[in-house]
């Protein structure tokens, strides 16, 4: 299968975990492992529905869902998942069908990478797979107020890139990326077809 951008765009933009990067597996295990240090069950399906949130919402809706307010806080939590993650993050490769295009695309038109993740992560992930030299812009959680699906992050790369929010495609795998693109006024494009997602079974 051939995959491209959509004809007449003018910026991309890609999100980060799950589309750029196959980091998603090493995610999962890293908010599993965290959460049972507290006593908490976390299955795929709640954190694949979570997908493009960033780790404080993801941990604040754990402790809630869980009847652990006031038990644990998200903080708490969120040291662990990212000290649980810094120990696999080696192991993350390319998303090659999404990475592919960011290659190709490279110094023909503006790109930029919008990311529920938090930077340090962000661009540790993009230097392990080779991807960092391809991306001058990066929206982080760090770097926004309203977070997916708040069309914000999005907004704030075609900012950056100079290019208009109609002719912006966003690669995205998560619900909430998806409506943040549209939201936003772009193309979006789900790229979950793309390629084999072992960590859902």
């Amino acid at each position: 299968m051939d995959h491209d951008i959509t004809p007449g765009v003018r910026g991309l933009i890609f999100d980060l975990d799950g589309t750029l990067a196959d980091t998603m597996p090493y995610h999962f295990v890293a908010w599993r492992k965290a959460c049972l240090r507290f006593g908490i069950e976390m299955d795929t399906a709640f954190l694949q529905s979570q997908t493009g949130a960033p780790g404080w919402v993801i941990a604040n809706e754990v402790i809630k869902q869980n009847g652990m307010t006031g038990k644990v806080s998200a903080e708490d939590i969120m040291q662990v998942k990212l000290d649980e993650f810094y120990t696999l993050q080696h192991l993350v490769t390319p998303i090659e069908p999404v990475a592919g295009l960011a290659r190709k695309y490279y110094g023909k038109l503006p790109m930029s990478v919008g990311t529920g993740g938090h930077r340090e992560a962000v661009e540790k992930t993009l230097e392990i797979t080779g991807l960092l030299k391809y991306f001058d812009i990066i929206v982080t959680a760090n770097d926004v107020k309203q977070h997916k699906p708040h069309p914000e992050t999005f907004l704030r790369c075609a900012e950056l890139m100079g290019v208009k929010p109609e002719y912006c495609e966003v690669f995205e795998d998560g619900d909430l990326g998806i409506e943040a693109a549209k939201r936003a006024g772009m193309a979006a494009t789900d790229v979950r077809g793309w390629y084999h997602t072992d960590w859902l079974k």
